[in-house]
């Protein structure tokens, strides 16, 4: 299964009073991450946007099992899972120091301009 790791340091604005990163964050990173293992293969949202093509997110399923805290070095794995029509199915890891505190399920479509939905452009499958 085709994946990439990546290093990230959470950062200050990432964390909420307690110095726990925000729940709401771990979407950005998985964002990070997906962006990152696209470009690692030579492509860019850039241009799919370009085209005419939107990725969006259509659905998440996100299981907290530890929190990341300020100034930790995080690795976020990103995997493509399943590739259809119509869907792109990414799954995620984070992880401290060997231990998972973060898995996840991310399903993406493709939409239009107008908004609507569109097969999933070659570009992408790549």
């Amino acid at each position: 299964m085709k994946h990439q790791t990546i290093t990230l340091r959470v950062r200050y604005e990432e964390c909420d009073p307690g110095g726990f990163v925000h729940h709401s964050n771990y979407l950005t990173y998985f964002e990070i991450g997906r962006t990152e293992f696209f470009r690692s293969s030579g492509g860019r949202y850039r241009d799919i946007e370009a085209s005419g093509w939107f990725v969006v997110v259509a659905r998440v399923d996100c299981r907290y099992k530890m929190p990341a805290r300020y100034d930790d070095e995080i690795q976020l794995t990103t995997r493509i899972v399943n590739v259809t029509a119509a869907k792109i199915v990414h799954e995620y890891e984070i992880h401290r120091d060997g231990s998972l505190l973060v898995a996840a399920t991310v399903t993406l479509a493709v939409i239009d301009r107008e908004g609507r939905l569109q097969r999933v452009p070659e570009a992408l499958i790549q």
